[in-house]
């Protein structure tokens, strides 16, 4: 089959027509501006890939269109091109769950935040059980090839995204899936260009329970409000809650954490000590997205035992606290938290490993629920485990971010211009005591390549600078 790829440019379209020219499809496409790395990988496998969305691109007449939905409404030329000739089309996430995903027992990570870790981290178990699954994450994780494959297997495990398929499909990309055996991290309102309240988003994901078949499971932690009440609209299907480490919980997975200060907690099923869990990754977020992918892998036959010594050599995704430079004085970070809680879990995480070293965090609030202001109360306190923070304020931010310097609860600047933003994270007061800086970079864009040009700056001085 022919098939051309309008927004191939993009994580999921990307990586979606790299799976249809596995499945043995004839495969183009096109974007507004191809960069590395997808632009390098979509070269490097043979697709071929055009700048822009001329009418002619196409020719020859495709069998069928898929459409991303990033910059692609009613009224844009490739839309209109499509729409006009009378071609097939398809959103990317309806494609995916048609073409490649019947038969097959489909595991999907859904929720707010750690999708793509979690998506990896099961990914990574399940190969390493002999199981050969097929995947699509959005992001580059560390162990594994590439970000989708086919895999030869019975499993396939994607990363269930809450935003919306195409301009003529505002259903959640996960309504296309069928899953069954489904991941929920958490739930909280975000994506505030598509959604009007966290209700919107929990109507959507009532679709997703509704697709689940009653031998399948929901995994999801134990008392978020947000979910429960997402559940109590109806569940099909066996609920498999992930406790806290309190007592009292009746969850019959949880994590028991030691008094002793980096102590790996313990995994317990049904009361029953399964051993530590040994992760090379830091944060109590991270433990519990490793949690819920150890009992989402026992539902397709993959011992607990198995999968947590598969975690022990699990070593991330690019772009979570992804350390880009490193030396006896300062870390320099790049991390993709762009939601408030997502911030501070990842600070408040590298704070439980730097001790009492000193962290400097460098926003750029640049998705859409950011530029929009519409999470602007808790910005105040997401910076807590820092010691300093530094924002990058930019044109397409609709409101005033200059207010932070006064409302937040950690020191707190506002940068016009990313130059100043720089210098300011590589100063050191005058007459103190040098401690180790970690420099996180936090940003679901490219930051305009601060975290990189951070990196130069240090590996180009061979240490952060005194005054």
């Amino acid at each position: 089959m022919k098939l051309f790829f309008m927004g191939i440019g993009g994580t999921l379209m990307g990586n979606l027509a790299l799976l249809a020219k596995e499945a043995g499809h004839e495969v183009r496409g096109c974007d507004g501006a191809l960069y590395p790395p997808m632009s390098t990988v979509l070269a490097d496998t043979g697709i071929e890939a055009l700048e822009g969305f001329a009418p002619e691109m196409l020719s020859p007449r495709p069998d069928l269109v898929v459409l991303g939905n990033a910059g692609l409404p009613r009224g844009h030329p490739g839309v209109e091109a499509v729409l006009d000739a009378g071609i097939p089309f398809s959103s990317g996430a309806q494609w995916l769950g048609e073409t490649l995903l019947p038969g097959r027992h489909v595991l999907a990570v859904a929720g707010t935040h750690g999708k793509t870790t979690t998506t990896a981290m099961l990914t990574w178990i399940l190969q390493q059980a002999g199981l050969a699954p097929g995947y699509l994450i959005g992001g580059v994780a560390r162990d594994l090839p590439r970000a989708a494959e086919l895999g030869g297997g019975r499993y396939f495990v994607v990363e269930a995204d809450e935003y919306d398929c195409s301009f003529f499909d505002r259903r959640s990309k996960f309504v296309h899936y069928h899953p069954r055996t489904v991941i929920i991290n958490n739930l909280e309102y975000d994506h505030a260009d598509i959604f009007p309240d966290l209700k919107a988003i929990q109507d959507q994901f009532h679709l997703l329970l509704r697709t689940i078949p009653s031998a399948g499971e929901v995994i999801y932690p134990e008392g978020e409000d947000a979910i429960e009440e997402v559940l109590a609209r109806g569940c099909w299907s066996t609920r498999v809650p992930l406790g806290s480490s309190a007592e009292d919980t009746t969850a019959p997975w949880r994590l028991v954490y030691g008094p002793q200060k980096g102590e790996p907690p313990r995994v317990l099923q049904e009361g029953v000590d399964l051993g530590p869990l040994v992760l090379t990754l830091s944060g109590r977020h991270n433990a519990q997205n490793a949690l819920a992918a150890v009992a989402a892998a026992q539902h397709v036959g993959v011992a607990p035992a198995q999968a947590l010594e598969a975690l022990r050599t699990f070593h991330g995704v690019k772009r979570r606290l992804e350390v880009l430079y490193e030396d006896e004085d300062v870390v320099v970070y790049d991390d993709f938290a762009h939601h408030p809680t997502a911030i501070r879990s990842t600070l408040q995480g590298l704070r439980e490993r730097a001790g009492g070293e000193e962290i400097i965090a460098l926003i750029e609030p640049r998705s859409h629920t950011m530029s929009l202001g519409a999470l602007r109360p808790a910005l105040a306190h997401c910076t807590a485990p820092a010691d300093a923070a530094h924002w990058l304020s930019t044109p397409r931010i609709t409101w005033d971010l200059t207010g932070l310097s006064q409302d937040s609860i950690t020191p707190t600047t506002v940068h016009q211009k990313a130059e100043t933003l720089l210098e300011a994270a590589l100063r050191r007061p005058a007459g103190t005591k040098p401690l180790r800086r970690h420099i996180v970079c936090m940003s679901n864009g490219d930051f305009q390549d601060v975290p990189h040009r951070l990196a130069a700056l240090c590996e180009a001085r061979g240490k952060a600078p005194r005054p």
